[in-house]
Order: C-alpha cells, then structure tokens, then sequence
C-alpha cells in the first residue's frame, strides 16, 4: 500500500472557461483511518457541469472549493482498511472523496455497492445523481402526460439521455437537442427519440416548430442560451420547464442578456429550478424504476471514460465543448 496519495487541488479560481493552469497535482500523505471511518481507494471519479460553481466564489446552492483543496466530486470506491462494523475491506461504495487516489470517509456517509447488481461505474451515472436528476426533473416536475411532447436539451448527456428514455417510456413524442450529427445519430438510432436537432448546424426555432407541431409540453433544461429561446417560442399551452442545468452560462463572467420572458406569460408555462439534493424521498422510486428499465433493455446507457487521475482537468474542460457522449468518467484505479 503507498504512503501516499496523489490528489487535484483547486489552485486558482477560473475567469471564465476553466484552464488546466487552474488546477494543480499534488502528492501528500496516505491518510489513516479513525474509530468510524474507512479508508477507500478510489476507483472511478465522476466529473459533471456543476463542478464549474464550485470554482467560484459567487451565489450557489453550496460552498465553493477553497484554494489548495481537493476539488469535489462523487466516487465509487473499494474499502482497504475498515474501523467500522458497517463496512468490511474488499467492499464497494460510493461516496464524494473528489479528485483524489485515496481518501478517509465516515462510513455512516457512504453507500455499499453491489457489482453484481450492475456495473459500479453506473452508481455515479444512470443509477446515480445524473439518473436521478433526470428522473425526478421530468416526472416530479415535468409530469409528462402520454401523447405530448417533451424536448430534452443536451439530449446525449449523462441527464438528458435518461430523461428522453424515461419520456419516451411515459408514451411522449420525444425531440432531443445535441451538438453535433454524431450525438443526434446516438439519440435517435440508440437511444430511440423520435427526432434530434443539432443546434449547431440547424436553424433551432424553425426546426422544433416542424418536429414539435403541436408545441412543447415539458422541455428538460440543460443548456440555456439560444436554445432556451428557441423553446420559448414553440411552447404549447401550460407547458412545464425542470431547469436543471444552464451549462452555457458556467463559464461567462458577465451575466446573459436573456431572451424575451413573454412567451412564458402568454402560454402561462411553468419554469421550475431543480437541484437533485432537495427529492432524496424519491430515491427510492428512482432506484427501482430506473434500474427495473435498464435490466429490460428499456434504457440505453452509454459512457465515456478517462485513463487516469491526471486527465481530470482536461476531461472536465472537455464537458464544456461537449466531447463527450453520455456519462463522463475519469477511471482513477481498477475495481479488482
């Protein structure tokens, strides 16, 4: 076992897109285990949009990373050395260690795996907070109803992929929105949506009015931006918006000019800010439906993963230029 542990340390605050030069990789002592604690290797690390507002010190819903700490993130890991009866060396958990090779936890904080019920990586994607964000936004929030229609933004990402499933699993006729002919591809022929747009290469507004003729009942936000206003103006009547991320937006060091709110007014739609945090009571519901969907072939999932805890930085600016398909991951150690 080494005496000590590699780890990525917020060392700047970003002004606007992240840089590598913002992160830095340190090596400090292995830290012990206490009475109560384990001490986990970490095996896959989990990287996702809202890491962006944790760089910065501004307004959010959670304290920001200081300078010089491990920057945070969720992990599935495997237990080394336990102090505690509710948890045993060998065994597989998730938890929020960061960017980290090792790290000490309190086992009444961390959640034991099975790796024969699905794969382990899957805890931090479909079968975790990204599935999770996108089941309750869309049925808590979206409450699609068979025969409408739900657009769902980012529609190749970790949420946006499960939300379209679990739509097009309620009976909706379901669009995605993507950014690039590849992810439309992925979209529609994978993960069966009726129809996608590249926002890059199409005209948004025309191209929801034509696949959207009866307007948009329930738009799953990731994005924001210009694709956000193209939806305002192919609503249908009392349309219901789950704003569950503004991906667009992490990185501008001055605020949007946004587009009109008329719309909103006039179809008397319903937008509604959501952070997973808030809907613990609906894990359970999430866990069965979810994974019940998975193992009847009913949900598609796919991954893109990272070889090593020093390409963290890069994968995670990645995020921001959309090279990834699906759930990102960075695998830091290997599962046996």
């Amino acid at each position: 076992m080494p005496s000590t542990t590699r780890q990525v340390i917020l060392k700047r605050r970003p002004v606007g897109e992240p840089k590598e030069t913002d992160f830095e990789i340190v090596e400090r002592p292995r830290p012990a285990p206490a009475d109560g604690q384990v001490l986990c290797r970490t095996v896959w690390l989990s990287l996702d949009p809202y890491m962006r507002g944790r760089m910065s010190e501004g307004p959010s819903y959670a304290a920001p990373v200081p300078l010089g700490g491990v920057m945070c993130g969720g992990t599935v890991s495997c237990v080394v050395e336990s102090k505690s009866p509710a948890l045993a060396a060998g065994d597989f958990v998730l938890g929020y260690d960061g960017w980290q090779e090792w790290a000490v936890a309190d086992a009444a904080g961390l959640r034991k795996l099975d790796p024969a019920a699905a794969p382990l990586s899957y805890a931090l994607g479909v079968l975790g907070m990204p599935g999770m964000t996108a089941y309750v936004a869309l049925l808590t929030i979206g409450r699609p109803i068979e025969g409408e229609t739900v657009v769902v933004s980012a529609a190749a990402g970790a949420v946006g992929s499960v939300a379209g499933q679990i739509a097009k699993i309620r009976g909706c006729r379901t669009v995605g929105v993507a950014g690039s002919d590849a992810k439309c591809e992925f979209v529609t022929k994978e993960l069966g949506l009726d129809a996608c747009i590249n926002y890059k290469t199409q005209p948004v507004r025309r191209a929801l009015k034509k696949a959207c003729p009866a307007g948009i009942d329930v738009y799953v936000e990731n994005v924001g931006g210009p694709v956000f206003e193209a939806v305002l103006y192919n609503l249908a009547q009392g349309a219901r918006i789950p704003l569950v991320g503004l991906i667009s937006q992490y990185n501008a060091t001055e605020w949007p000019t946004g587009p009109s709110l008329l719309p909103i007014l006039v179809k008397r739609a319903t937008i509604q800010g959501m952070i997973v945090g808030d809907h613990m009571d609906r894990q359970a519901d999430f866990r069965r439906d979810v994974g019940d969907w998975l193992r009847e072939g009913r949900i598609k999932y796919r991954e893109t993963v990272v070889e090593g805890l020093e390409n963290a930085p890069r994968a995670f600016i990645g995020l921001f230029h959309g090279e990834n398909i699906g759930k990102l991951l960075v695998k830091v150690g290997e599962e046996g």
